[in-house]
């Protein structure tokens, strides 16, 4: 099952699937030489909108949550890549201490962290979840609505070293994406290994630069496939110091989300598209679907109503927005059944390892479907870990279609690699 698109069958994402397809041989060689020079997120997600004209990531998230959306029969493929990837890393490894978030009572979320326990259980380490919340004080049991349980202990934090009162991991994996800036507890721990790192964090990262580095892999991708590297690149531009509740910086934001529209328009006369273009504005810093508006004109930025400038001040844990990227909003026309979905791509070292549709049934194909109300649909087509079928109608087989959309998600993965070897802070400088 291919999920159902709107747009016809011959459109020119079927193009870039048959191109694709026929270039496999050389994708993958690029990609190999790609990871010879550069080192894979530890874990990756990437939501993707496929409008039928272009398919594109629009988000990357180096602290993936959600891994019990992943069905069973994507989980050999998960361990595997965890195998590879510890193997890499850490081959002696034994011990693994996986730390959460801080909510700790969303059993939604604790669900994906005993997911990412099962897959390491898998991969051969001993596996505790280990919290940095202040009000875990003692190793707490929670009950999942599955029925399931999880126990979360209290780190303990020597001087060079994190671990749990009865247990000294070599590795710490962190689920936590340190919206409000890296703890003291984590930072110094030279004798173990913390993957992501700290500088992988929302308190360093910021999407305008993730998406400056896929742009430069977005154009030496086309390159190599002779394609205009905006049919997987969604373009964009930044605005810095902006205050929503206050009104400051309006003027930044007006001018940089008119240029935008009017390279967009460009492009849709170039390709004969019939759509009316839009960007979405987000915070440069920061998850979870929070802080995000989609504009459709400019005009609209002049009668904001206080629910969206509120929407607009703060993200995750509370942390005032002050810098936007302004980017090109790229239609779904995927659905499943009548509502919109998108597809989710998962990651692990370099390696492809599963995905879901996230659906909203009230969002239209011009919004953020990161956002209360959503569901998620496995991606139907990974049941089997079947392989590209060459020779089939472009836009009508299922594993055609999920091999492209692994493609674009690793473009976004090598980007996000690039990205955090520019802001480590202990990359070595050569003159």
């Amino acid at each position: 099952m291919v999920p159902h698109l709107i747009t016809a069958l011959t459109g020119p994402i079927n193009e870039l699937e048959q191109r694709v397809l026929e270039s496999t041989p050389a994708i993958e060689r690029w990609f190999r030489l790609e990871w010879m020079e550069h080192t894979p997120p530890f874990y990756t997600s990437v939501d993707l909108r496929n409008a039928g004209f272009k398919l594109a990531p629009v988000d990357t998230n180096l602290f993936p949550g959600g891994w019990n959306n992943l069905t069973p029969e994507m989980l050999p493929l998960a361990v595997q890549a965890a195998m590879a990837a510890i193997e890499k890393i850490c081959p002696e490894a034994r011990n693994l201490l996986v730390i959460p978030e801080n909510h700790s009572r969303n059993s939604f979320y604790l669900a994906n962290v005993l997911q990412l326990k099962r897959i390491f259980h898998m991969a051969g380490l001993n596996v505790r979840i280990g919290s940095i919340n202040p009000d875990i004080k003692e190793p707490t049991t929670v009950r999942l609505p599955t029925g399931e349980s999880i126990l979360l202990e209290p780190v303990v934090r020597s001087k060079r070293r994190l671990g749990l009162k009865d247990f000294d991991p070599c590795t710490i994996l962190l689920n936590n994406d340190l919206s409000a800036g890296a703890p003291g507890i984590l930072e110094d721990l030279h004798e173990q290994y913390l993957l992501p790192p700290l500088h992988a964090g929302w308190s360093v990262r910021r999407k305008s630069r993730h998406f400056q580095s896929y742009e430069e892999v977005a154009k030496r991708f086309g390159k190599m496939l002779g394609i205009d590297p905006w049919l997987v690149n969604p373009m964009f531009n930044r605005c810095g110091e902006i205050n929503f509740a206050e009104g400051t910086g309006m003027d930044c934001l007006t001018t940089n989300v008119d240029a935008l529209l009017t390279r967009i328009r460009r492009k849709y006369k170039e390709y004969g598209i019939n759509e009316k273009p839009f960007v979405v504005v987000k915070a440069d810093n920061g998850t979870y679907g929070m802080g995000i508006m989609t504009v459709r004109d400019v005009k609209d930025l002049e009668q904001l109503n206080r629910r969206t400038k509120n929407k607009m001040g703060v993200i995750k844990d509370g942390q005032p927005i002050k810098d936007v990227i302004i980017q090109e909003g790229v239609q779904t026309y995927e659905r499943i059944q009548d509502a919109v979905a998108e597809p989710v791509v998962y990651l692990m070292d370099r390696y492809v390892v599963g995905g879901f549709y996230r659906v909203h049934p009230e969002r239209g194909i011009d919004e953020n479907l990161n956002a209360p109300g959503a569901g998620f649909v496995p991606l139907a087509f990974a049941e089997s870990t079947r392989l590209p079928q060459l020779g089939e109608k472009p836009g009508a087989s299922a594993p055609n279609r999920f091999y492209m959309y692994g493609v674009i998600g690793r473009l976004a993965m090598l980007a996000a690699s690039y990205e955090l070897e520019a802001t480590d802070p202990e990359a070595e400088t050569y003159d």
